[in-house]
């Protein structure tokens, strides 16, 4: 089964996920979708200091919305702020520097975040491919960390400040990728078996797609959604998957492209419209699963996911 998921999920990726899949899907996009005015509202964006997160971070700041770049290395977030207040004329751009990989760190962030800020939208983008088993130093997977825990953790923690907001939103960052992969709700951390980098990123991918059905049925003041960039030619995928990005290089989507979902998602007054809880790619609501495939949950495997997420996160917990 596997075998055939990743054969269907390659032909597919070539066609849609591509620098011509995009050109392709963008003939149908609507200009003025994105024509909007976004003064008096924050953003935070998690990841932001390169790739799709400062894409992302650049067509919201250039529209006059006031931007929360939430990033690992200060040196690189101050660079990236600086050079979108110089593209975008808008001095609205902070910096905060938060290890996504450490439960507690997003847990002091988002707490004092919400003390003193308000937010519109969560922009869940920043994301960790390790091909080297690696455990953090609360002793959890890295990749789990970062992808799994730590978008759980600062998404439910800024559930009651988005819920003060006027068209609250989170767009969290998935992959088509995960579209090979069943949740396998037992082994969340990737511990059975040989370890697979690319597959548990994979499976925290479909761990944020699930999680993201199971906030919209729980928080309907909010509007949530997951998408799918594309294979677009970034700095993590440059690093992570070199081979990958040596033989695909020049039908790779640019940074703009990759991003153009998430922007649509954050903005845009038509994707509010859109039921809340979608996987999207390249602005339409798509199948989160293959056909065939074998790739669905149950619900209570669905359930038992958020509930050991919850364990995990109120153990580190401040």
């Amino acid at each position: 089964m596997s075998f055939y998921r990743n054969a269907v999920w390659f032909v597919k990726g070539l066609q849609e996920y591509t620098k011509s899949g995009y050109e392709a899907a963008a003939k149908h996009f609507i200009i003025g979708d994105l024509d909007v005015n976004l003064s008096g509202r924050s953003f935070v964006i998690t990841g932001a200091n390169s790739g799709i997160g400062k894409a992302t971070a650049h067509e919201i700041a250039k529209r006059g919305g006031m931007v929360h770049l939430v990033c690992r290395n200060k040196e690189r977030a101050e660079e990236a702020k600086e050079e979108i207040v110089e593209h975008s004329k808008n001095q609205n751009v902070h910096v905060h520097i938060v290890d996504m990989s450490s439960a507690r760190q997003v847990w002091e962030f988002a707490e004092s975040f919400a003390k003193s800020n308000s937010i519109h939208v969560l922009i869940n983008n920043a994301g960790c491919m390790v091909n080297q088993k690696e455990l953090t130093e609360e002793g959890v997977e890295k990749n789990f960390a970062t992808n799994t825990l730590g978008t759980f953790i600062l998404t439910t923690a800024l559930i009651p400040a988005l819920k003060q907001a006027q068209d609250p939103r989170v767009i969290t960052v998935s992959s088509g990728g995960m579209l090979v992969q069943k949740m396998k709700v037992d082994d969340l951390q990737s511990e059975r078996g040989t370890f697979d980098g690319t597959m548990a990123y994979a499976q925290n991918k479909r761990q944020q797609v699930i999680l993201t059905e199971r906030w919209a049925s729980q928080h309907k003041e909010i509007h949530f959604s997951s998408m799918h960039p594309g294979w677009a030619d970034t700095p993590a995928v440059q690093l992570s998957m070199p081979d990958f990005h040596a033989k695909m290089k020049n039908k790779l989507r640019t940074e703009a492209m990759g991003a153009d979902t998430v922007v649509w998602l954050a903005v845009s007054a038509v994707a509010s419209k859109q039921p809340s809880g979608l996987f999207f790619q390249d602005r339409m609501a798509v199948p989160t699963h293959l056909p065939l495939a074998s790739s669905r949950s149950s619900p209570a495997d669905e359930e038992k996911l958020q509930a050991t997420l919850e364990q995990l996160a109120h153990k580190f917990k401040p």
